[in-house]
């Protein structure tokens, strides 16, 4: 498997995205990938500007491996979800610019607050798969996957994930798994992960720290989870998300694509992504 690193575990860092690749090198990954790419450069496009950062990798030896990026197919453009696919689709230019043959995007947050009637995942569901493949048919024809990721509260439980994805019904579209996401959600992410097996197209490794919601707030740098308890980012190892378990679990059923470190910790950056590659290559080594 390639080891890579989301640009996103260096967004508390002060390096631009030359520099992130950098240091990616440096640090010994085999891989990257890019959560959108920062404020444009003046003079450039997104397109043109993608193919500098692309060549930055070619020259660094680090293939793209994944393109992540926001969307919202009942908020988004204005609640219309076709200007919303229009929308990705150049998202989808933006990820062939790279180099990569993955595209993340989101489905959906939820309903709008005040919303009257139905507001169900299933009332959701088809507005959802129409949006999602749409993209992902246009994005079949310039040869890249398109996924939705286990991310957002009302689109992350593994069954409407999974939902989702045979719903679309489309081989171009599949999951990026977060190994760590579904404890937003409060679900066991091994389950989770045994469940999702065949969707998945790529995989981010996640670690969090955990506290219940019958003690108090623990305050900055937590999140509440669906029902109330508390989380916060971890460095890979260092949480309570069973990472040998869902890379076992991997293993196993025969994935062999990239794992990608997602870090969004408290810790200094640079040191939490390169403690957790080195936790990272120990655990599969232990499971070979």
């Amino acid at each position: 498997m390639q080891l890579g690193v989301s640009s996103y575990s260096f967004s508390r860092a002060s390096l631009d995205v030359f520099e992130v690749i950098a240091k990616v090198k440096e640090l010994g990954f085999d891989a990257i990938e890019f959560a959108g790419l920062p404020k444009l450069p003046p003079g450039e496009t997104p397109v043109s500007f993608a193919s500098q950062v692309k060549e930055a990798c070619d020259a660094a030896g680090l293939p793209v491996v994944s393109y992540t990026i926001g969307a919202d197919f009942l908020n988004g453009s204005g609640g219309d979800w076709r200007a919303e696919v229009e929308r990705l689709k150049d998202e989808v230019r933006i990820a062939q610019a790279l180099g990569c043959s993955r595209m993340r995007h989101d489905a959906a947050w939820g309903f709008p607050k005040g919303k009257q009637g139905a507001r169900g995942f299933d009332d959701a569901l088809p507005i959802l798969a129409e949006g999602c493949r749409a993209v992902t048919e246009f994005a079949a024809d310039l040869g890249i996957y398109t996924m939705v990721e286990n991310h957002g509260y009302f689109a992350q439980d593994s069954d409407r994930v999974e939902k989702l994805i045979n719903a679309v019904d489309h081989p171009n579209f599949g999951l990026l798994l977060d190994v760590g996401n579904f404890l937003c959600v409060d679900e066991n992410p091994a389950q989770a992960v045994g469940k999702l097996l065949p969707y998945v197209f790529h995989v981010h490794v996640k670690d969090f720290h955990f506290k219940t919601g019958l003690e108090p707030d623990p305050g900055e740098g937590w999140f509440p989870t669906r029902s109330g308890n508390y989380l916060r980012g971890a460095v890979v190892g260092h949480g309570v998300v069973p990472v040998v378990q869902c890379l076992r679990l991997l293993k196993t059923y025969g994935y062999d694509g990239a794992l990608s470190i997602e870090f969004e910790g408290m810790e200094e950056p640079v040191q939490a992504v390169r403690i957790g590659l080195a936790n990272l290559r120990r655990y599969l080594k232990s499971i070979e």
